[in-house]
């Protein structure tokens, strides 16, 4: 084969299915709902990639008066080109909306609509801020973010990929709390220290966990990977591994209905009294 054969050879381009069915849904919805149609420009269709329009929409929510929004979005890219592995984070935490929320049918749906997913991945670009000793830039988005979107998540705290807020309000999430791959946590969640002590203070969870609505998990304790926190909770001691928690204080009720109930998003608690009262 001559050179001249060789480059004319067509390149093989790059294919990103996430990406390629989010401009396919922004689309369809553009054409059913022509008035959005400069907004999906905007958020999604004029950009070259998915991390792209990540950027740009959590730029735009967090537009304030006190700051030019365009360094907010020049700040995000340059984390983003310094480490590349948040690409990999954006796409397994919007995929978990898809694969665990029943009312989350389009992959488009997080991108512009959810605050939880927001909330999240600008903690993500905050955390390598603060790994980075930018600090006050960090604290500016925690700031932000919480004004902004109901969610409070320090810039220190370390986060798995593959995680799901859902609804979000009121999350809170202390500074050396660790939440492990693959979990789940519904609104009006906190993950918060149990006194005014300093150093590590923050819970620990492990992968898959699931966390019910309203559930607070309190000071420096383990909770196992795949265990659930029944909503309403308030865990004062570490949790074993796939069991089931319940009740002010939470105690043990048993072992998971399923094994997964962060992926599944089993809130089913065994019809028991949980809070150990005497009906007697």
């Amino acid at each position: 084969m001559n050179k001249q054969a060789v480059a004319a050879k067509p390149q093989i381009e790059s294919w990103d299915p996430v990406w390629t069915q989010v401009r396919r849904e922004a689309e369809e919805v553009s054409a059913a709902e022509p008035a959005l149609g400069g907004f999906l420009y905007a958020s999604i269709l004029s950009h070259k990639s998915f991390e792209d329009a990540v950027v740009h929409r959590l730029a735009h929510r967090l537009q304030h008066a006190a700051l030019d929004p365009g360094l907010i979005h020049k700040t995000f890219h340059e984390i983003l080109d310094q480490d590349p592995s948040l690409i990999e984070e954006f796409r397994a935490d919007v995929m978990a909306w898809i694969e665990r929320d029943p009312a989350c049918e389009r992959i488009i749906e997080p991108l512009i609509y959810f605050k939880g997913y927001h909330a999240l991945q600008t903690h993500r670009i905050g955390h390598r801020l603060w790994k980075a000793g930018r600090k006050d830039f960090a604290l500016y988005l925690q700031s932000l973010v919480s004004r902004v979107l109901q969610v409070d998540i320090h810039p220190a705290a370390r986060i798995g990929r593959g995680i799901m807020i859902d609804h979000a309000t009121g999350i809170v999430i202390g500074e050396t709390a660790v939440v492990g791959d693959s979990c789940s946590l519904l609104h009006a969640v906190t993950l918060g220290g149990s006194g005014n002590e300093h150093g590590d203070r923050h819970p620990k969870l492990g992968r898959g966990v699931m966390v019910g609505a309203g559930a607070k998990i309190l000071g420096n304790i383990n909770v196992g990977d795949c265990a659930r926190i029944a909503a309403g909770s308030v865990v004062l001691k570490d949790v074993p591994a796939r069991r089931t928690v319940a009740g002010v204080p939470a105690r043990e009720i048993g072992d998971n209905t399923c094994p997964e109930p962060a992926l599944t998003m089993d809130q089913f608690v065994p019809g028991e009294n949980v809070h150990g009262d005497d009906d007697s």
